[in-house]
């Protein structure tokens, strides 16, 4: 079921180019054309990079690390391979002379500054208050990103460098068996893990790629293993704020409210809210990235190239298209032609058929006909991408649902990859997990 046109916008994650220096010790040296997956982290040409895009990453050539032409797209800049001393402090728009009005340190903790890489551990100076990371991040907002960071009372010495800041917290003992996240760390066998990617409990000293050893605790205490399970409130607000939602999409068209989206979510409130925390937050992201890809990042609230869409397919009988009325796409999903207009129309109480207007003019009436087809229809998928996301089918076959006739099975590789790039900047804002399949 083709609902609209496709854009072909793709949203591009920028990120801080500047260096700093990355203990390169035990770092597998880059090979071309060597698979790689998200997260792997490699030294090539005297500087460390991290994979953002497994795919990109083993294609090597144009997206070799700190060589390739579009580097960039496939890889995160580290820093240079040297020691881990304390790093030149960031700039910050905080002058030094400041520092007074500042909680006691105890130590030299660096301004935080958007862009840098901080590792587990690190403790930064945010607002006159201090924040240290919980897990890895390229300079995510210590007060909107709080899986990332968390609040501490003082600076214990921590610097913006490479490597854990030691045993700032203790760490959960290793249960098999129980669900981890990307993240977490764990005491096992007298050492300390943390997991590079969720993993249903996987023994840390065999399974390898799910796991590494890391110098400390991320002060997450005994929760560890399980703190991203908890929901901390109720509703698609507990899972994605609006600060979130404003930093995802900052030029977006001010028709895309977050309060019509929050309002939207009522009527369908397993919408992201099904299943642990993590669950969720992917949920969340999925939808979001393929609304984002379907409007250019919410530029777009109605098609561009406009028409009448009143097609037999819709059951011209029972619903016959409205005189002087169009049925292009409108809304997050686009929603297009006169048979989803009765369709979304008759499931929200609503008659579009006769006012399909309404859907270009009414924020949440636009978010609720995007949810309608994300929680009840199966378009060109197997089932609606509600059900892929929440049965662990993944985010590839919420693209199948939305444009699979199109893009899948190798029709438009280009545009999955955009929607994939689009679900992993939204996960790292909300500090969420992308799960498996993420392509189609």
């Amino acid at each position: 079921m083709n609902l609209r046109k496709i854009f072909g916008m793709t949203s591009v994650l920028l990120l801080s180019t500047q260096a700093y220096a990355y203990n390169c010790n035990g770092v597998a040296q880059y090979v071309d054309g060597r698979s790689y997956n998200n997260n792997a982290i490699v030294q090539n040409v005297g500087s460390a990079f991290s994979c953002k895009v497994g795919g990109w990453c083993t294609v090597g050539g144009p997206y070799a690390p700190g060589t390739g032409w579009a580097a960039g797209d496939a890889w995160i800049n580290l820093g240079s391979c040297g020691t881990t001393t304390t790093s030149s402090t960031p700039r910050s728009s905080t002058p030094s002379n400041t520092t007074s009005s500042t909680p006691s340190t105890g130590g030299n903790c660096p301004n935080w500054a958007a862009g840098t890489n901080y590792t587990v551990g690190v403790v930064v100076r945010y607002n006159n208050a201090f924040y240290r990371a919980k897990n890895e991040n390229p300079g995510y907002d210590p007060v909107i990103s709080t899986w990332f960071w968390e609040p501490v009372a003082s600076c214990p010495g921590g610097t913006n460098s490479s490597s854990s800041s030691g045993n700032n917290g203790t760490c959960a003992v290793w249960v098999a068996g129980r669900m981890y996240y990307a993240g977490n760390t764990v005491s096992y066998n007298g050492g300390t893990f943390r997991a590079k990617y969720d993993n249903p409990g996987y023994d840390p000293l065999v399974s390898t790629w799910y796991w590494e050893p890391t110098s400390g605790c991320n002060g997450t205490g005994a929760s560890s293993s399980v703190s991203s399970t908890t929901n901390p409130g109720t509703g698609f607000a507990a899972v994605v704020s609006e600060a979130q939602f404003n930093q995802m999409f900052p030029g977006r068209n001010p028709f895309y409210t977050y309060a019509g989206l929050v309002a939207a979510t009522k009527t369908y409130p397993t919408f992201a809210g099904t299943g642990d925390l993590q669950l969720k937050k992917r949920e969340a992201a999925a939808a979001l990235a393929n609304f984002s890809h379907e409007t250019g990042s919410f530029v777009h609230v109605t098609e561009i190239a406009r028409g009448l869409y009143c097609s037999d397919w819709g059951n011209l009988a029972t619903c016959p298209c409205e005189p002087g009325k169009q049925y292009y796409g409108r809304g997050p999903i686009q929603l297009s032609h006169n048979g989803n207009y009765c369709a979304a129309g008759a499931a929200l109480g609503l008659d579009l058929r006769r006012n399909p207007e309404i859907v270009e003019q009414n924020a949440t009436v636009a978010w609720q006909t995007a949810l309608w087809f994300w929680m009840t229809q199966s378009g060109s998928g197997y089932r609606p991408a509600h059900d892929n996301i929440v049965n662990n089918y993944g985010f590839g076959e919420t693209i199948r649902t939305i444009n699979g006739a199109i893009e899948c099975n190798g029709g438009n590789p280009a545009q999955v990859q955009s929607r994939i790039n689009e679900f992993n900047r939204i996960l790292q804002i909300i500090g969420g997990t992308a799960g498996n399949n993420l392509g189609c």
